[in-house]
């Protein structure tokens, strides 16, 4: 059994990959996953034995700046990402291909539907986060330039307006590549893509699918898989030396400041008399100062660093969420947007931390988040979360896929 697994995202959008393939190969599938050419992405998955197909532009240059506007600006993106994902994974399923998984912008998930209809395989999309999904019990996630209207509270009416605002954005790019390639156009590109039966991949204590929805949603549980890399001997030595650290990152989040950032968060983490572990991330933060109650870390295994920390400071990315609910860490979410405010909100209901109040903190604002993630109330309640945290969503999907592509192939075979 052969299964592509298809994503153009950032770390905490291919990481779940990782775990979904390691299981789907221990039911013996042969897997392959379509990923930006990022030097990151690709060292993940070869450390667990994965192929990765580089597909697309990096996303670390495009989200960093690095690479500067193309003329056509997001309609030019939108038909490069649909052809460049199609070309790769009708490329790869040319020998012979049982299912295929897609995740990720839109555009690049329509390529994949599209290779899915042309070879007549089966396609699934799945969702990292619950509120990119058209439901009435929450508004969409704005699109980038088209913010909500405030005077409209139907959510029902926002997902129809994010339908069609889905279409105009979207909507040319998908439709010519779809014609050049001899299938029908479509008039929602969005909901074409998504399916009536997409999957979610999260855990349902942290981030349930509410019901009734019109979608027919299947909840897997989050896709993790046990990370046993070894912490760096220096960050090891550093956690070593004192009282659990205050870790703060934010991802694959670039900031305006970073400077500025690290001056504002060392100093709050410090009025809490705390040390400070400062994630460089894709904003390349560093330390302000040359203090030794300040440790800088690049890559590192979350799984086993976040257990070691007093709390996690961080941008409210689905991926980064999960493994801090998981290890119980206590968090604080400052949300820079898309799905992150999201998951601010469950992470304060749940009561294992604090939702900052908008994107900039101040040493005043940070400080007083910190002051509810430290405390041994919140403290308690994160390891109570975490202990009912369900770590096998990763092998109810593959189970899934291999059951999707066994009842297609007996049909086939009628």
């Amino acid at each position: 059994m052969r299964v592509v697994l298809s994503a153009y995202d950032s770390r905490g959008g291919v990481e779940p990959l990782v775990g979904l393939a390691v299981r789907l190969r221990e039911l013996g599938a042969e897997v392959l996953v379509c990923a930006p050419p990022d030097e990151e992405f690709a060292g993940r998955l070869a450390g667990v034995g994965v192929e990765m197909v580089p597909t697309g532009a990096s996303v670390r240059d495009l989200v960093t700046g690095k690479v500067p506007p193309a003329p056509g600006g997001i309609a030019k993106r939108a038909a490069d990402l649909v052809a460049a994902f199609y070309e790769s994974v009708t490329r790869v399923a040319a020998d012979g291909c049982d299912v295929l998984l897609a995740t990720g912008l839109v555009p690049a998930v329509a390529g994949v539907k599209a290779a899915a209809e042309k070879l007549g395989v089966p396609y699934v999309y799945a969702s990292y986060q619950p509120v990119s999904l058209p439901s009435p019990h929450h508004p969409p996630i704005p699109r980038p330039g088209r913010p909500l209207p405030p005077e409209i509270t139907d959510n029902e009416v926002l997902w129809e307006r994010d339908a069609r605002d889905a279409q105009d954005v979207f909507g040319d790019a998908v439709n010519a590549f779809r014609e050049s390639v001899g299938l029908p156009a479509v008039d929602d590109v969005r909901d074409h893509v998504f399916t009536d039966r997409p999957w979610l991949a999260t855990d349902p204590a942290l981030a349930p699918w509410v019901r009734p929805a019109a979608l027919d949603v299947v909840q897997t549980g989050a896709w993790v898989l046990p990370d046993e890399r070894p912490l760096p001997a220096e960050l090891v030595e550093f956690l070593d030396a004192g009282e659990p650290p205050v870790y703060v990152g934010f991802g694959s989040i670039p900031m305006a400041d970073p400077a500025g950032l690290a001056r504002t968060v060392v100093e709050a983490v410090r009025a809490q008399g705390r040390r400070v572990l400062l994630s460089r991330g894709w904003a390349d933060l560093a330390a302000a100062d040359a203090g030794d109650d300040c440790f800088v870390v690049g890559e590192a295994n979350h799984q086993a660093l976040f257990p070691r920390v007093a709390a996690v400071v961080h941008h409210g990315g689905a991926g980064t969420t999960t493994t801090a609910t998981r290890s119980g860490a206590p968090q604080v979410i400052v949300p820079q947007g898309a799905d992150q405010p999201y998951f601010a909100s469950r992470v304060a209901g749940l009561g294992i931390g604090a939702a900052h109040d908008g994107p900039t903190p101040t040493v005043e604002s940070l400080s007083a988040a910190l002051e509810t993630a430290l405390t041994p109330q919140t403290a308690a309640r994160a390891a109570s979360v975490a202990a009912a945290f369900d770590a096998d969503g990763a092998a109810v999907a593959a189970k899934l896929l291999v059951e999707a592509a066994g009842a297609a192939g007996a049909e086939s075979a009628r």
